[in-house]
Order: C-alpha cells, then structure tokens, then sequence
C-alpha cells in the first residue's frame, strides 16, 4: 500500500515538472498572438513539434524568449528574423523557398518522381519478358 502510495506520489511530481508553465498575458490578444508564432516555430530538439506543442527544456527556454521579444516590442517578422539568424531556416515550420532550402521543399516530389519511374520501368520489363500463351487463363477447366 505505501510502495502505490510513493508512485502515485513521484507520478504527480513527474507530470507537475513536465507541465508548461503559464506566461502572464496582457490580454487575450497578446495570448492569441504568442500562441500563433509559436504554432509556426520548429522545436529544435523534437521530431516534428512546434514550440507550442513540445515539453523540451530548449522550447520551454525559446518559448519565454518570444514572449520577452514580444514585451519587448518586436514585431512578429522581427522575432522571426532574428531566431533564423540564432537557429538557421530550420526553426521556422514553413522555411522560405531559396537555394538552401530547395531539397527540403523538392526533395519528396523528386523521390516520388524516381520512384514512379522505376515502377513504369519495372512493369514493363516483367510484361515484355511474359510469353504470349503464359498468361495461363486458356488452360483453366
């Protein structure tokens, strides 16, 4: 009885401690803002997770950071620009379309592309190489 007393116990801290903290807004505005911004920012340290979304200590960390830009005074354009110039284009979710960044954005077309091809390929191949008569429909009772 102690022994699930004591998990229960170390489960509510460990939940508590992962929870992400409230930032004081100034107004539903501003809350709707931060909330927008952070939904386009890549958490650097996830697979596929948005500042918003990520429990990560460092999104937690940049988090509070787009917060202190904003009461700062920035705009959203200048948040944006000055955490691609500290992470690189990787950071935004929809990273602008430039010669660094073209495999990212061609790069699933060209490899569905090649694929389709070697399947057309492949196909024909294996129905040139059948014999008319092998088709084996003929032979059936």
């Amino acid at each position: 009885m102690m022994r699930a007393l004591v998990a229960v116990l170390l489960l509510s801290l460990a939940s508590a401690a992962l929870a992400i903290e409230p930032l004081p807004f100034r107004d539903r505005a501003e809350e709707q803002r931060f909330q927008a911004l952070v939904e386009e920012l890549r958490c650097l340290v996830c697979q596929n997770q948005n500042l918003a979304d990520s429990d990560a200590f460092l999104a937690s960390d940049l988090r509070r950071e787009v917060f202190e830009l904003m009461r700062a005074g920035r705009s959203d354009a200048e948040i944006r620009a000055f955490l691609v110039e500290r992470y690189g284009d990787f950071v935004l979710y929809r990273p602008p379309i430039k010669r660094t960044t073209w495999m990212l954005w061609f790069g699933p077309a060209v490899v569905v592309l090649i694929a389709g091809f070697a399947i057309v390929r492949i196909a024909r191949r294996r129905s040139r190489a059948l014999p008319a008569d092998a088709s084996g429909i003929e032979d059936l009772p």
